[in-house]
């Protein structure tokens, strides 16, 4: 295999295995993309459809209000029309005939000369001819027979009168079964001296009237209704599939049904009004205009919006294809984009990835399927310590310093598994162990094998993990040693203590249940002795429920952070004979100083001391409550905060053998093992003095009290607190040793 093609061959490799993928990242990020488009189209195509049938429905009125007004303008016509035509029969010469000479003859000429108009006018519906008096003469119809004058059109009392027509309200009387509405024609015949000689009434339907106007004038699928100005209705009922809250009998109210609608149309004279279900449009006319008042109706025509909605059918088919279509376009631009991003990414991954595989910190050979060295990089160089020229061409198993039986499991591993992983020593100047893994690969153009080794050097590694297990064997020693922290709890130990505490293993406990209660209890102690020492030493006996059966001398050094915390604790335990005598209360004892214990702690202490000891020791009382100012409860803490800074003062450069404790709230106790008067003297002037330079000093003073064979620690105590008295009534010093012998005589100093 050339050089060239082995160098695309990791190429290739790389760029298919950075293809474009679909992560989780881009699912969601094509999903939301797509849920907004939806919804953004869905609104579009919801708006446009809901725009043109408001568009249509504004056309619908704009048509419909024309209607009305042509229908308007043809019913006032219309009704002129009828008015002139009752002026004329009023003085035609018929008539005048049969007023003048009334007999059968002439009525019957009458009769058939109004036939003959209601032919070619069907809105006349008949004729009434009356008296002077009011009294009806004869009438062509049957079905206003209970038609009266009123009393304003008679007499000296009209207003009216020669040429005029009075025109009636619109009323309903029933002819054939059937209500109709009908309106009358009044039309006054006068003589030549304007007195009365009768009355011509014609009657008119209202319904005959407008249908021989709509079908001409106005969309026969939309209804005309006819109402006064009170809302009852007078034309337009029967209508095909009305609405629920429309009028749809002679005489029934708009203002009941629709008290919504009607308040629009009282309050203007036109308009349109748009409801839930419908489109209404309404116009006020005036059909006749006469002196005495004004005849005023409202037409009115509506339109449901589903019929709208079914004329607009087509156009929303449309509408709602082209927006599926825009969608799907705009889904596929999106999906086309996503992937023309990733392809992008995808490939400039893989360019860079295969322009830096010589190029980055990961040492790598490609060898081919012969075992020799083809490529290698900068790092692979350096690793091996060899320049790059000597290693093309070379075989990889002379560099890597194989036997043969090693490189052939390697070829078997790469024959069966198509990988190997495993440390690899260079032997050179600098020894270096390095990870290798070497993959077996296929090169997608020639169908060449060759291999791809990464080499990773773990020299530090490897020599740490040695380090580390030569302290192990290091820490394998005859002495029982064990880590904690600062709570005590076990982190790790040797062989010995797990054999010495008969643990099998378990790190999972503190050392302060391994060694007893009392150790437990000074724990707070003891951490701050070795804060402040280093560490702490002490002789440990064994007690009830204890895994170990001999004295155990016991040191624990700390191990500082910076902060000045103990972070770990070396604790390290030697079977030893005790060198004092056990009691009962105790099983700690030994290097107790240090520690501030409590005054029966002190007592077991000094009890356990021996006779020669005690003779050669002093007692030590310290006041440390200047003229008594922290006396109330106010002051307490105050009190005890400058005796803890007292015991931190005196612990820090307390001798071995001495032991501090506390007495009362503002005393403290100090034990002289093997202190004559002169030294607990100058050792009380050193602890003044350490005090003066803390700014401690005010108001200590200090009792001394010498042994005296026999004597309880309670006696001692009492022998310091005379000491102390003399010394607070001291003018000049604050030292004062007193020595109390068997007569109780006080020698004071």
């Amino acid at each position: 295999m050339s050089k060239r093609k082995a160098v695309s061959s990791p190429n290739s490799l790389l760029i298919s295995s950075q293809a474009a993928r679909w992560s989780q990242q881009h699912i969601l990020s094509l999903l939301s993309q797509v849920l907004i488009l939806l919804i953004t189209i869905f609104i579009a195509t919801h708006m446009v459809i809901y725009l043109g049938e408001r568009r249509l429905q504004e056309d619908w009125a704009d048509q419909r209000y024309s209607e009305l007004q042509t229908v308007a303008s043809l019913a006032s016509d219309k009704a002129a029309f009828l008015q002139f035509r009752t002026q004329t029969f009023a003085k035609a010469e018929l008539l005048r005939q049969y007023l003048q000479h009334p007999s059968k003859p002439q009525q019957q000429k009458v009769a058939e000369s109004w036939d003959s108009l209601t032919q070619n006018i069907p809105e006349l519906l008949g004729l009434s001819l009356f008296d002077p008096q009011g009294k009806l003469r004869f009438s062509t119809t049957n079905s206003f027979d209970n038609m009266q004058i009123p009393a304003t059109l008679m007499g000296s009392a009209r207003n009216m009168g020669g040429n005029d027509i009075y025109t009636s309200p619109m009323s309903f009387t029933p002819i054939d079964g059937i209500l109709e509405p009908y309106f009358y024609q009044l039309s006054w015949i006068e003589n030549p001296d304007q007195s009365i000689k009768g009355y011509l009434v014609t009657y008119n339907s209202i319904t005959k009237l407008l249908e021989s106007i709509k079908p001409a004038f106005f969309n026969q699928n939309s209804p005309l209704l006819l109402l006064d100005t009170q809302g009852f209705l007078y034309a337009g009922a029967n209508q095909p599939e009305p609405l629920t809250n429309m009028p749809d009998n002679l005489g029934s109210s708009l203002k009941q049904t629709y008290p919504e609608l009607w308040k629009d149309m009282a309050m203007n004279n036109y308009g349109q009004f748009y409801s839930t279900d419908a489109t209404f449009v309404y116009l006020k006319v005036e059909l006749t205009n006469q002196y005495e008042t004004k005849r005023e109706y409202f037409l009115l025509s509506y339109i449901r919006h589903n019929d709208i909605a079914e004329r607009y059918l087509e156009w929303r088919m449309v509408i709602l294809i082209a927006g599926v279509l825009l969608a799907l376009l705009a889904t596929a631009l999106i999906v086309l984009r996503h992937l023309f991003v990733l392809e992008r990414r995808a490939k400039h991954n893989s360019l860079q990835l295969s322009h830096g595989l010589f190029n980055s910190e990961m040492s790598c050979l490609i060898v081919n399927d012969k075992g020799r060295i083809n490529s290698a990089n900068l790092n692979a160089s350096k690793a091996l310590a060899l320049p790059i020229d000597n290693l093309i061409d070379r075989s990889v198993q002379r560099v890597l310093q194989l036997d043969n039986e090693r490189f052939k499991q390697i070829e078997e591993a790469l024959t069966h598994h198509q990988q190997w992983r495993g440390e690899i020593n260079i032997e050179n100047d600098h020894n270096i162990t390095l990870q290798t893994h070497i993959r077996s690969e296929v090169c997608p153009y020639s169908k060449e094998h060759y291999w791809l080794v990464t080499l990773e050097d773990i020299t530090i590694l490897y020599d740490s993990q040695r380090q580390a297990y030569l302290y192990q064997l290091l820490s394998d020693s005859a002495v029982a040693t064990a880590l904690t922290d600062a709570s005590g709890k076990l982190i790790k130990c040797n062989s010995k203590f797990d054999h010495l505490m008969s643990l099998n293993g378990e790190t999972d406990i503190a050392i302060t249940e391994l060694l007893g209660d009392e150790l437990k209890n000074q724990w707070q102690n003891i951490c701050a002795q070795i804060s402040l020492q280093g560490e702490w030493t002490a002789q440990i006996m064994p007690f009830t429920q204890s895994r170990y059966s001999h004295c155990l001398k016991t040191t624990l050094a700390g191990q500082l952070a910076y902060d000045g915390e103990i972070e770990f604790l070396i604790c390290t335990f030697e079977e030893t004979l005790p060198t004092i005598a056990l009691n009962n209360h105790s099983n700690v004892f030994g290097h107790r100083s240090a520690i501030v214990l409590r005054i029966n702690e002190l007592e077991n202490h000094f009890n356990q001391l021996s006779e020669q000891t005690k003779m050669q020791s002093s007692l030590m009382v310290m006041d440390i409550n200047p003229n008594a100012i922290f006396s109330h409860m106010g002051n307490m803490s105050q009190l005890e905060k400058r005796q803890k800074d007292i015991e931190l003062q005196l612990l820090i450069e307390l001798p071995l053998n001495y032991q501090i404790s506390q007495w009362q709230v503002g005393k403290l106790v100090i034990l002289l093992p093997e202190t004559d008067a002169n030294s607990a003297h100058q050792y009380a002037m050193k602890i003044i003095h350490c005090l003066e330079v803390n700014d401690l000093s005010e108001g200590i003073n200090i009792g001394i009290a010498g042994y005296v064979s026999p004597q309880t620690l309670e006696q001692y105590l009492a022998n310091a607190e005379i000491a102390l008295k003399r010394a607070k009534q001291s003018v000049d010093q604050n030292i004062c040793q007193a020595f109390t012998r068997i007569n109780h005589t006080d020698h004071l100093n």
